[in-house]
């Protein structure tokens, strides 16, 4: 166990735990870093199966956001924020995002906060009447701001098809064999995409209807969420929640290629070594998920329009590039390697 009993704490500046009787929130708000800006990261609402498993989401998403942030160039740090739901398929109250955009409030600006899982734009309205501290608000045409997820599955499919021309030759993604994992926002974005390019798509979701009516749209097949991973494919992409990659999932992979927009991926550092031992290229998440928060990060920061934005996270294969290269010379997994890079960035190196 390292510091105050959670092995995912790695110096966090703060981890802020808030109650609010009146409205029944219960809320974490984890700051990795303030080293680069304020700490900024999506809130998720989520079913926990304990306290502590909220904590350490929290503790990992927020270091997660630290190096996502400094990987993508952005004067931001990293931090991320957890609502409890009480129940699997609860409502958010009103009540309850204004308690949180109190919360936010009350750190005077050391986090910012935006869209995550069980969030939306509308949410984030109501959350930004009690605080300043928020972005992925609604904006007008061509601006930088809104809906983050249609930007991460952008950024997604460029790393996807770098990584697919780094680990199988492919020129194109015309019959590449892609398995998907999660077809929301940013899974159902990235597989429109390459549907649109000829890939060969099997899809899967906790949602079985969500995930056969977009085969259907795309004439993609579908396969069950536990064998997704384990698909006959060329590439899988994650693009659930975390801690899909175990040793026990790497070890039934047939894909040559793992890149998906899923946060926090591997379920251990040395999953990352295992999937490395195994001849696997790996894109590191924080990297190739970063066109969210590009987004809602230059909105907060005033820096760009949409055009920016879009100029940004093309530059998301170079950065996978670097991680690839050095991890070739080095003979360390891309993960490990990722890791150092975003730590000299942000001054932990």
């Amino acid at each position: 166990m390292s510091a105050w009993g959670f092995p995912d704490f790695d110096d966090h500046e703060g981890v802020h735990l808030f109650t609010d009787p009146a409205s029944g929130l219960r809320a974490v708000i984890a700051v990795h870093s303030t080293a680069l800006g304020p700490a900024a990261g999506g809130v998720r609402f989520w079913h926990y199966a304990d306290h502590t498993a909220a904590i350490t989401d929290a503790l990992r998403l927020s270091r997660g956001m630290s190096f996502k942030n400094a990987m993508a160039g952005l004067e931001l740090g990293g931090g991320k924020g957890v609502v409890l739901a009480d129940a699997p398929g609860a409502t958010i109250s009103e009540a309850q995002l204004r308690a949180f955009g109190r919360a936010v409030e009350s750190l005077g600006g050391r986090y910012v906060t935006a869209e995550d899982v069980g969030m939306s734009e509308a949410r984030m309205k109501v959350i930004s009447e009690e605080t300043r501290y928020v972005s992925g608000l609604p904006v007008a045409s061509g601006a930088a701001g809104g809906d983050p997820g249609p930007y991460t599955a952008l950024g997604v499919y460029l790393g996807v098809k770098a990584a697919a021309q780094r680990g199988l030759g492919a020129t194109d993604m015309k019959g590449v064999r892609v398995a998907i994992q999660g077809v929301g926002s940013v899974g159902g974005g990235l597989a429109r995409l390459l549907a649109a390019d000829g890939a060969v798509l099997t899809l899967a979701d906790v949602n079985q209807q969500r995930a056969e009516a977009l085969a259907a749209e795309l004439g993609a097949q579908t396969a069950p969420t536990d064998a997704i991973l384990a698909a006959d494919v060329d590439l899988v992409s994650p693009n659930a929640l975390g801690a899909v990659l175990s040793e026990q999932s790497i070890a039934t992979l047939k894909a040559k290629v793992i890149a998906g927009g899923a946060n926090n991926q591997l379920a251990t550092r040395d999953d990352g070594r295992r999937v490395h031992e195994r001849g696997i290229l790996f894109a590191p998440d924080y990297v190739i998920n970063a066109g969210g928060i590009i987004n809602v990060g230059l909105e907060y920061l005033g820096q760009g329009d949409e055009a920016e934005v879009k100029a940004r996270i093309a530059r998301i294969p170079d950065r996978l590039i670097e991680v690839w290269d050095e991890s070739k010379a080095s003979g360390d997994p891309a993960s490990d390697v990722a890791d150092r890079i975003a730590k000299r960035l942000i001054g932990r190196g």
